[in-house]
């Protein structure tokens, strides 16, 4: 089967599966249809579970016996570096400052309410993201002379749209789950939809971008570029037993919404590493075979770096987003509670993932090398 052909079949699949498997499961268990088709969503129809300590204890355990060892493996790789390291540093690009003016300029604008900017007020998360994505390429410039922008112009932009369709897709699930919802001035339908896009344009750009720059660090590739491979992760039977998991997940993800709602970050990374897995072709947990966990773990780390940052700027915008999430909904950072940052750990392996995606169809990109010039 052709590259083409294998990106359209993996998207249809994808796609099928995510919109289809949610209604089916809700409509066999009776539920009426309506509320999930709702656009724009403005009904919360979801009664969530109240705060329980022994749901945030077994979580919080989880969360820490999975993350700790790495956390620990990177402090004694940052702390077994050199006081001062010797590398040629590149110019920081006229259009780094270009992007950190612009950006500046959004910040200020997203947090205050002049009545002279109050009609474009709702429309300042584009401008903010996409001058972190550009500071954050002009920094991999700075550090190892390439960035995406610069060396992969058309795989950049050609992530913008992606981005904009894969998170329309978690924006759906979402209402089988209603972990979260927007306030602000309501929108039409049209208007909705349209500030809703550019929006979600900037995800993919921004983690991927990040991704590379923490890749440039010695730290993260002398922690992770050596571990110990996980020898089941490659057993032939791991993708399709993966496949057939979220598919029964998803198909219950709105009848259990307070039990089933992780899927909703879950089940699309593992529906896009089955599709892949199944034929060999690469995806972000094919790292976890192997010795060199550099990708993965940056990615991962990417996620959290803009996750940090989405749940601060979010949190004295106009048009912010609040969360609702059964028996952790305690400890706020921002608007996030505190266990909800763990959502961010699959996630920037899903944006990998969307990436392994997109490099499908766009095959004149030109690829970084396995690893930075300078370090």
């Amino acid at each position: 089967m052709s590259t083409a052909k294998n990106f359209l079949f993996d998207i249809i699949c994808l796609a099928g599966m995510l919109a289809g498997l949610p209604l089916l499961g809700v409509w066999l268990a009776g539920f009426p249809l309506a509320p999930y088709l709702e656009f724009p969503p403005h009904t919360r129809s979801v009664q969530h579970a109240a705060f329980s300590w022994p749901a945030f204890g077994l979580i919080a355990a989880l969360v820490a016996v999975t993350v700790t060892p790495l956390v620990l493996r990177g402090i004694r790789a940052y702390r077994r570096l050199p006081a001062v390291q010797e590398f040629q540093r590149h110019p920081f690009p006229w259009w780094g400052w270009v992007g950190i003016l612009a950006g500046t300029a959004a910040w200020v604008l997203a947090w205050t309410r002049w009545p002279w900017f109050a009609a474009l007020q709702p429309h300042t998360f584009s401008p903010l993201w996409a001058a972190y994505t550009v500071v954050v390429n002009a920094l991999c410039c700075r550090r190892t002379g390439r960035s995406m922008l610069t060396d992969r112009p058309v795989f950049f932009l050609g992530l913008f749209p992606a981005s904009a369709a894969f998170w329309w897709g978690f924006e759906y699930l979402n209402r089988f789950v209603q972990n979260w919802y927007y306030a602000g001035p309501e929108l039409g339908s049209w208007a909705y939809f349209g500030v809703a896009t550019l929006s979600f344009a900037t995800v993919l750009p921004a983690v991927l971008s990040t991704r590379d720059l923490v890749c440039s660090f010695t730290w993260v590739r002398r922690a992770f570029g050596r571990m110990p491979p996980i020898p089941w992760a490659a057993h032939p039977l791991l993708p399709r037993a993966a496949l057939v998991a979220a598919a029964a997940g998803l198909a219950g993800v709105g009848v259990r919404p307070d039990y089933l709602f992780p899927l909703l970050w879950v089940a699309p990374l593992l529906i896009i590493v089955a599709l892949r897995g199944i034929r060999g072709a690469p995806h972000p947990l094919q790292d976890f075979c192997t010795q060199d966990w550099t990708q993965a773990v940056s990615a991962v780390l990417a996620a959290l770096v803009c996750g940090g940052l989405w749940e601060m700027w979010n949190y004295f915008s106009l048009t912010h987003w609040k969360y609702s999430i059964p028996f952790v909904q305690r400890f706020e950072v921002f608007e996030m509670p505190a266990l909800g940052y763990a959502g961010y750990l699959p996630f920037g392996l899903e944006c990998a993932a969307a990436g392994n995606l997109l490099e499908d169809i766009l095959p004149s990109a030109i690829k970084w090398p396995s690893g930075p010039k300078n370090h």
